[in-house]
């Protein structure tokens, strides 16, 4: 239907690399964990939000000047590289206050429109995602299809909504199980503390790989 093929390993496929980690999921993970599931939900949100740009870019044609372009790449990359930086600093400069306790990254908390925001510049930002879409969804539909445009929206939303599945349950997981440490947390700053400049250090490490990443 649609000139749509072997559905059943696209979604497979697609949820593979769902689970696959990344700058998104790490924000997912970040703001489930400072703030609970519903600030995780909201930056899964926008991820999907941005992820659905990339999906209407590449149907239209429009990712493929990222594709093209050197220049239209670079400027990109390099913003989204400047965006995931701007959040690490946010969290390596975070320090415990006077009491001893670890304070929250300056960063956090954060309303939820301005995580849903996050959400989507993260994923927006990054030119990659718009490249995954031109190679990867164009194999499940057939050459000959009348409705080619039509056929990559389809398969495209079925990929954003298994990835939002995968999005909230990471946000669910990782609230309960901040939740259950978040006694031993308290009774270690250090720990705490520990773990922020960790997350922050993870983010610079996704940011230079971002920034260094190639067209092709």
């Amino acid at each position: 239907m649609f000139g749509i093929h072997d559905l059943a390993l696209f979604v497979v496929s697609g949820l593979l690399l769902n689970i696959m980690p990344g700058p998104d999921s790490l924000l997912i993970m970040t703001r489930s964990a400072t703030q609970g599931w519903r600030a995780g939900s909201a930056a899964a949100l926008g991820i999907g939000t941005g992820t659905f740009v990339h999906i209407v870019g590449a149907a239209l044609g429009l990712s493929a000047i990222l594709a093209t372009s050197a220049a239209a790449f670079t400027v990109v990359k390099l913003a989204g590289a400047a965006y995931i930086l701007y959040l690490a600093v946010g969290m390596l400069l975070s320090k415990r206050s006077s009491n001893g306790a670890a304070a929250p990254p300056k960063i956090a908390p954060l309303p939820y429109r301005r995580i849903y925001a996050q959400g989507i510049l993260t994923n927006v930002l990054n030119p990659k995602v718009a490249l995954f879409f031109l190679a990867f969804v164009p194999q499940f539909i057939d050459a000959n299809a009348p409705h080619k445009a039509l056929a990559f929206l389809i398969l495209g939303a079925i990929f954003n909504i298994n990835g939002m599945l995968w999005c909230h349950a990471l946000a669910l997981f990782t609230a309960g199980f901040a939740a259950k440490s978040s006694a031993r947390l308290k009774q270690n700053p250090a720990v705490a503390q520990w773990l922020n400049r960790a997350t922050g250090g993870l983010f610079v490490w996704l940011g230079v790989k971002l920034a260094l990443a190639k067209q092709y």
